[in-house]
């Protein structure tokens, strides 16, 4: 009996955009872990993750993911003014004057 083959990746073909968005993603995401697991998990004698472990990690997760969603939300907002003070700009600078 034959192991079937994972399928390949053709990676001429695939978006520089998206792979950058994956890596960022990878990256927030080992960089989350490493934080939530640095501060919450403090007992090695045991297999088992303690309620308390649990319990922190799990709030740690949760603080993460709202501070990243409202620093992303401010973001948007500062974009939306600087997009909205550019046109502005672009309009004065089209008008003649009289």
């Amino acid at each position: 009996m034959s192991v079937p083959m994972p399928p390949t990746i053709d990676t001429d073909n695939l978006d520089p955009d998206h792979i950058k968005t994956f890596k960022d993603f990878l990256v927030s995401y080992n960089r989350l872990t490493e934080l939530c697991f640095t501060d919450c998990i403090t007992d090695f004698t045991s297999r088992t993750v303690k309620p308390k472990e649990e319990k922190c990690a799990l709030n740690c997760l949760e603080k993460f993911l709202k501070a990243n969603q409202r620093i992303s939300q401010r973001f948007q907002e500062f974009q939306m003014i600087a997009n909205e003070n550019a046109l502005a700009a672009a309009q004065k600078m089209g008008q003649a004057p009289s």
